[in-house]
């Protein structure tokens, strides 16, 4: 592939971590290239991660896993962060890289890097726009047309949605769906406020969207007691730290999920005889992940998720210490009560709702009541039931192709699939959209590492790299 001989203007749809840091990437390797990067927030940069989140939501991995490759270095910047960083410094023993940091402090960062390489000159350099991308335009054009009508052309897009609205576990036609009392996104403006905080509240969800949530209801005032469900009722784990564990998963390759499993669990416990947190066992694996969901079949896929998957989630996505404190706080006042189970059917019961459950382990069905029903299940990615307007109209011109399993885009190397498998040579997809690829592509070592890939590809105009980028995740250094 030849270089272009006229600057190239790239689209980014989405300016969240994903977004952001493939825009700056791009912008420092080609200055001499037109960067836009579009996001309907007023200031692009932040995301929902590091935007919609208080004081005590702290990043889930310490500061020294959050650098990607920006100048200054995340570490560097921390410097002038003052009182923000006293009570993590506390917990680390005073070691910043150790130190697990509210959310909106990388959020902070991003934005003062975005805001920085601005560029002054239309034609050149990185802009945002203020907008929400709702098609495409038609042919032979590129580009795409705006919920305000604005049409904006472009050489190369790139989907960087990053995680999308959660999807209610509700039956499509439920009443509930309506019900003022039921907040179907918690992470919406607004989203939590107007409720009576002396009624009770049930969430839907154990994981750490419900951590999250509870912990904001509580710090705002929520009296009435709060209840969290969920099939298994499964908490998150915290970070523990301290000791070490080689890696170990690569020669076991290939090995089904059961016996994948079964290794991991014996790892576990020699660690823990050996006086080493269970912790450092799954930091081990954590840079084979991809490997190994490579060497799956679908069966062997659908298999994880639908039986290990959660126990996964648990022990892989844990806490910050502080914030495990928090819960157990709740949890030992009663404040929060943690249920595993399912709802059998929804009640109407004036301005509230009541729940009628099956938990585990019990034969006859209890009852709950709640003036509000949040719904904390995490992140959609089931794009082939997603009707938002973008993604739509992709599927209307069969320029993608939901994954079987309900993960994301099927992709290779980050650029789109159509309908017919075929690999598109100007739409891309980065972050958990290519999940269908790479499993795990939420954290910010993964999606740096997947950035740096695509942006040297498209800077350079040069031709795929030999090795998967799985490999690449192999080689990016053990630890959470």
């Amino acid at each position: 592939m030849s270089t272009p001989v006229s600057p190239r203007t790239i689209v980014i749809l989405g300016g969240g971590f994903s977004g952001t840091l493939l825009a700056l990437k791009l912008t420092g390797a080609r200055p001499d290239w037109r960067i836009l990067l579009i996001d309907p927030a007023v200031r692009a940069g932040r995301g929902l991660a590091y935007g919609a989140c208080e004081p005590y939501h702290l990043l889930n991995v310490p500061a020294h896993r959050m650098e990607t490759g920006l100048t200054p270095p995340f570490q560097a910047w921390l410097a002038g962060a003052g009182a923000r960083l006293e009570d993590a410094l506390v917990e680390s023993g005073g070691v910043l890289a150790d130190a697990f940091l509210p959310r909106a402090l990388l959020g902070d960062y991003l934005q003062e890097r975005l805001d920085a390489a601005r560029s002054t000159d239309p034609a050149l350099g990185l802009h945002t726009i203020r907008g929400e991308a709702v098609a495409l335009l038609d042919p032979p054009r590129r580009g795409v047309r705006l919920l305000d009508g604005r049409e904006i052309l472009g050489d190369l897009l790139v989907l960087a949605t990053g995680n999308l609205p959660p999807r209610a576990p509700l039956a499509g036609d439920s009443w509930l769906h309506d019900h003022p009392g039921f907040v179907p996104d918690p992470w919406a403006p607004q989203a939590l406020e107007g409720g009576d905080p002396e009624a009770p509240v049930l969430m839907l969800g154990t994981g750490l969207t419900m951590v999250d949530i509870a912990l904001k209801l509580a710090a705002e005032g929520q009296k009435g007691p709060m209840y969290a469900l969920s099939r298994r009722g499964l908490l998150p784990t915290a970070h523990r730290a301290g000791g070490a564990w080689s890696p170990f998963v690569a020669p076991l390759l290939p090995a089904s999920p059961l016996s994948l499993s079964k290794a991991i669990r014996a790892a576990a416990a020699q660690a823990e005889r050996q006086g080493t947190p269970w912790q450092r066992v799954m930091d081990a694996v954590r840079p084979a992940i991809a490997r190994v969901w490579e060497t799956w079949t679908s069966a062997q896929r659908r298999q994880f998720l639908r039986h290990l998957r959660p126990r996964w989630d648990v022990h892989r996505h844990r806490m910050a210490p502080r914030v495990a404190a928090r819960l157990d706080a709740l949890l030992e006042s009663a404040a929060l009560t943690v249920l595993g189970g399912r709802v059998t059917r929804w009640e109407r019961e004036g301005d509230a709702v009541r729940a009628h459950l099956q938990l585990r382990g019990l034969k006859t069905q209890q009852t709950l009541r709640a003036a509000r029903v949040i719904n904390c299940t995490g992140p959609r990615s089931d794009l082939d039931r997603l009707a938002t307007p973008l993604f739509a109209d992709l599927a209307r011109r069969r320029l993608i192709r939901p994954d079987p399993l309900g993960l994301g885009l099927e992709t290779t190397d980050c650029a789109v699939q159509d309908i017919d498998g075929r690999i598109s040579d100007w739409l891309y997809a980065v972050g958990p959209l290519t999940r269908p690829a790479l499993w795990e592509v939420t954290a910010v070592p993964e999606i740096t590492a997947q950035i740096d890939r695509l942006s040297h590809e498209l800077a350079q105009d040069a031709e795929r790299p030999k090795a998967a980028l799985a490999e690449v995740f192999i080689d990016m250094g053990a630890g959470i």
